[in-house]
Formats: C-alpha cells, structure tokens, sequence
C-alpha cells in the first residue's frame, strides 16, 4: 500500500504551515485564549486559505477534497495548536449537511464553504457519558427543548446540528433525528466558557426553538455516528501533529539544558524516555491513518476502526504529554512556556468524542467473533 502523499497535498500541507507559522504564532494564540478562545479575523484567514471550503462540494463552491488532505490540514493545524474549530465548521458540519435536504444544502453550504457561516455539532448532554445514542433534548412539531453541552464556539456559532428525539426513551437508539437551528432562532440561549487548553465552548439551551430537519428518525443516530467518526479521525490527525512538535521542543530542549556540564540529551535514561515517546508517536501516526483510510467503510467496520483508532491515540496523547512535560521541568508547566499548552491541549482531547476507557468498552462490544484474539 502506498503512503505517499501526494503533490497537491504536499503543497496542502506547506501552506498551512507557512500560515500557522507567520500568522498564528504563540504569542497571537495566547491573546486568542485570553479573548476567549476564537478569533473572527483568525476564522476568515483560514477561510482565505481554503479550508472552510475543502470538503465542501464543488457544486457549492467548495473544493472538494477527500479524507486525506482534511487530514493533513489536521495535522498541521496541531503543530500550530489553532483554536478556531475547523474540524466542527470545515468536515463534520458539510458532511452532515450533504444529507440534508437540498434548499438547507443550498442555503447554507456555499457560507460554509466562504467562511461567512460557522456551523457547529450540539450532540453532547450532561448524561449521556459519550454514548450518542442517549438523548433527552425533545422535538414536537420541529421545535426543540432541551440542553447541551461543550458546544464548540457555541455563543459565536451561526447555526447547530441537534439531535433531538422525536419518539422514544431518552437511551433508546431509535427516535432520534437531526436538526438545523440557527443562533437567531427564538428559544436559543448560550452561556460561553474556556476550556482547560483556551479553546471556546458554551451551554446551547433551546426552549421551544423552531429547527429545520435535516435527518428523520430512520436515518438520524446513523448520521450522528458518521459526525462523531469524522470528529475522532479529525483529532487523530491534530493529535499526531500535537505530540509531533511537542516531542521536536523536548528535544531540543534535552539538547540546550544543561546539568554538570553537559546537556542532559546526553543521559542515557532521557533518552530512553524520548525513544519511547518517539514510538507512541509513530503507533499514534499509523493508527491516525487507518482511521482516515476506515471513513469511507460500511458503518460497523467503521465505528470500530475508529474506536480503535481513539484507544490508541488516547493513551498515546496521556503518554506523550506526561512524559514530554516531565523531562521538561518545571518549566514544563509554566503558562509562559508554549510546552505546557501542547500538554493542555492533548489532555483535553483525550477526553474529547469519547475518553479511553469508553472507547476500548465499544471495541471489546464489537469483538464478537475472535473476543480480542486474532488468528
């Protein structure tokens, strides 16, 4: 199987560096974060780049590109620890979209596609510990009441993706559709907050709020799934490209800090340390891959591919964040020093679309035929 990327998404991929790296510096993120978390002109110089366009049809003005090159944006958009959500606004939001019906598509997949509309997932809810299928928000005549939580970018959004239920116990899979419902909607309340790593989320409240269907019952929960998918193969990426540039700083900081002389890259405990970090950082990147290359599978293959892909990557973004900021110091945990914001970042994320445990639960459930064994 061949790895390579290709030219265009060589070329992808350095122009997003070049961007991360002259326009979204630390010192610019860290102004971002003490904003709150999300900046407008940021937003419309990753628009300008492209990426608010990459997988939206070119029927819609969009560029239409595949899995891949979102993941190589992922990647680079990790070294440079953007806080903008493109993964929410850029991939989740068109590829739900796509299966609207076709005036919402109309409507809202060439602003998408400008960067003049942000358009973000509103899944989570207080109770349902990652499992998507439990949802209590209710609609009755395409009018949602209900409460969710860690919406990205949630009071600056434009418009959410709901799951409400239309039928059914809250932890039923069934009754459960998709909705559109724009910010200016009545009924919709937003309280905003900062995340652990100054990323920018809020409370969505809807009271009797009017939403535009997007998926019925019969295809809802199947559609959230897939939403969910493209999230954790989207932070793979991001995370690999994280725990990248973390590990390149302890480097070079093993290799500047010294200790009786000598700089302490000469020990030969750290470097161990930094060999096994190197290593869950090339089993991260390979099973980042496999996610991306698994999106396009039937849904159960699919769903247990990237719940693979999530066990993986958790423990490496745990493992990486820890070990890196230990063999920084105490400097690895100064608010000053951009180190400490990579280990913020991979603590978040590790609990982000589902935490370890919950994830290795949903593979050992799809384990039927070998229970874990392979022959």
């Amino acid at each position: 199987m061949d790895f390579d990327f290709t030219d265009d998404q060589q070329a992808l991929r350095d122009a997003v560096r070049r961007f991360v790296e002259k326009d979204y510096g630390f010192a610019r993120r860290q102004q971002i974060a003490r904003a709150g978390g999300f900046d407008r002109a940021a937003w419309e110089g990753l628009a300008g780049l492209g990426l608010t366009a990459l997988t939206v049809p070119e029927a819609h003005g969009g560029l239409g590109l595949g899995a891949v090159d979102a993941m190589v944006v992922m990647e680079e958009l990790g070294r440079g620890l953007v806080l903008e959500p493109i993964a929410q606004g850029a991939l989740i939001a068109p590829a739900v979209l796509q299966q609207a019906p076709a005036t919402l598509q109309q409507d809202w997949l060439p602003r998408i596609a400008g960067g003049e509309a942000l358009v973000v997932l509103a899944h989570q809810e207080a109770r349902s510990r990652y499992r998507l299928h439990r949802v209590s928000t209710r609609a009755v005549d395409a009018r949602l009441t209900g409460v969710k939580s860690l919406v990205p970018a949630g009071d600056l959004a434009d418009a959410f993706i709901v799951p409400a239920r239309v039928s059914g116990a809250d932890d039923e899979p069934g009754g459960i559709a998709l909705y559109l419902v724009e910010r200016s909607a009545t009924g919709v309340q937003t309280r905003p907050y900062s995340l652990h790593d100054g990323s920018r989320a809020a409370e969505l409240h809807l009271q009797s709020t009017p939403g535009q269907l997007i998926a019925g019952p019969d295809a809802g929960l199947a559609l959230l799934e897939l939403a969910a998918d493209i999230g954790i193969a989207a932070q793979a990426a991001e995370a690999v490209g994280v725990m990248e540039r973390y590990l390149a700083l302890t480097v070079d900081y093993l290799n500047t800090r010294k200790q009786f002389g000598v700089a302490i890259a000469s020990f030969q405990a750290l470097r161990h340390r930094a060999a096994d970090v190197k290593m869950q950082l090339e089993l991260a990147r390979s099973m980042s891959y496999f996610a991306t290359l698994r999106l396009g599978d039937q849904p159960a293959v699919r769903r247990r591919a990237l719940s693979q892909a999530k066990v993986q990557l958790g423990n490496a973004m745990r493992f990486v964040g820890q070990q890196c900021t230990q063999m920084h110091g105490g400097i690895g945990v100064t608010d000053e020093y951009i180190g400490s914001h990579y280990f913020k970042r991979l603590t978040v994320m590790e609990m982000q679309w589902g935490d370890t445990l919950h994830h290795l639960g949903e593979v050992s459930a799809r384990m039927q035929d070998t229970a874990g064994v392979f022959a």
